[in-house]
């Protein structure tokens, strides 16, 4: 059996305000996993919780019947690679530099990096589609380059899991296909499970094994894209209209064809 990820009845609270409420998942090796929802919805407070950044109020996260709160950020880091929305970076750093950073979790405390060290690292940027950039400058590329970087970091720690926040935020079509296809080969070829944060319905048709669908807090709907991905769901979540149909190439063909409330109460 292989590596298993189970968020069990995970609550969380701000102040007084609920984000999430009893929030429960299950997920395993080489598979990716949407979390679709609208802005603040708890999608990105659900990852927090996963990777314990945030401790849940109730409930529990644990791999392979291991529970996260309470371990060290080193132990997490071996784990779990997370790629936050967020690529800007201060200071000058190269991009081989930057995806070193990642190895922090596997070298002993003011232990130096090794030849191990350095062969994750190329192997990482590789497979990222990042090596030829290895002496630049992470500040002076593209949102796209640097997205890429970010991953290549992350998968620098050797993680078993790689959690995703909006990792198409802000790029140009082609980059988020890209991305995207990028992030299926890590699950198909590594056996790597990746969970996606993202409220990009179409991109989570064609690239998610299964699909979680938040609303205020709550899951709404779980299971494969056509169990959850349909149009009573899309105008649930996201109040808006949309057509699916099966598609052989990806799955499922998502059309949206408007706001659903501008819909509403017109003759048909």
């Amino acid at each position: 059996m292989g590596m298993r990820l189970e968020v069990c009845g995970v609550s969380f609270f701000y102040a007084s305000r609920d984000v999430l409420r009893d929030v429960t998942l299950e997920a395993g090796a080489g598979e990716v996993v949407g979390i679709l929802g609208c802005n603040g919805c708890g999608k990105t407070t659900l990852l927090k919780c996963i990777n314990a950044t945030l401790t849940p109020a109730n409930g529990c996260v644990t791999v392979d019947e291991e529970e996260m709160t309470g371990m060290s950020k080193r132990d997490v880091a071996k784990k779990m690679g997370f790629v936050t929305q967020s690529t800007y970076v201060t200071f000058p750093f190269t991009v081989y530099e930057t995806v070193m950073m990642g190895r922090y979790s596997r070298i002993e405390a003011f232990g130096a990096e090794n030849a191990g060290d350095v062969d994750a690292v190329h192997d990482a940027m590789s497979y990222a589609g990042v090596l030829e950039f290895k002496d630049r400058v992470i500040s002076e590329m593209s949102g796209g380059e640097r997205r890429r970087v970010m991953i290549a970091r992350a998968l620098a720690q050797e993680p078993d899991i790689l959690l995703l926040d909006e990792p198409t935020l802000h790029l140009d079509l082609s980059h988020q296909f890209d991305l995207m296809e990028l992030v299926r080969r890590l699950s198909r070829d590594k056996g790597m499970l990746a969970v996606i944060v993202t409220h990009d319905v179409v991109l989570a048709s064609r690239y998610c094994d299964r699909v979680i669908m938040m609303k205020e807090g709550v899951v709404v709907a779980a299971g494969t894209g056509p169990d959850v991905i349909t149009p009573n769901n899309l105008k649930e979540v996201f109040d808006i209209e949309a057509e699916v149909r099966p598609d052989d190439r990806f799955v499922l063909d998502v059309t949206i064809v408007g706001r659903a409330s501008r819909h509403e109460g017109k003759p048909s």
